[in-house]
């Protein structure tokens, strides 16, 4: 019986060593998801707000551009506009004159 009971103390003492290296694998498995969590978690804050810079970025970018177009269609329209008034003057000025050759012998 001795033995046995010395086989079976070895026994009990290797099975609380695994159960002591299972929990421990437990414990580093556990700290090693946590850390993948917040890395993950880091790793998506820090996309967001690429995202959010990219988006700012390019609204700025969509608003330099919109003013551009504004300004060339005023300065096209402005253009435009003196060409009509100066064809109209010159139609005017030569309405004129028809008139005055009419009237003035």
């Amino acid at each position: 019986m001795d033995v046995s009971s010395r086989v079976l103390s070895e026994l009990a003492s290797r099975e609380a060593a695994l159960d002591a290296q299972i929990e421990a694998a437990r414990e580093q498995a556990k700290a090693t998801v946590d850390a993948a969590q917040a890395q993950a978690a880091d790793i998506i804050r820090d996309a967001e707000a690429q995202v959010r810079a990219m988006q700012t970025e390019h609204e700025q970018k969509l608003a330099a551009e919109m003013q551009q177009i504004r300004q060339r269609a005023h300065a096209e329209a402005g253009a435009h506009a003196e060409q009509t008034r100066g064809r109209a003057q010159a139609r005017l000025d030569q309405a004129v004159e028809t008139i005055m050759r009419a009237v003035l012998p």
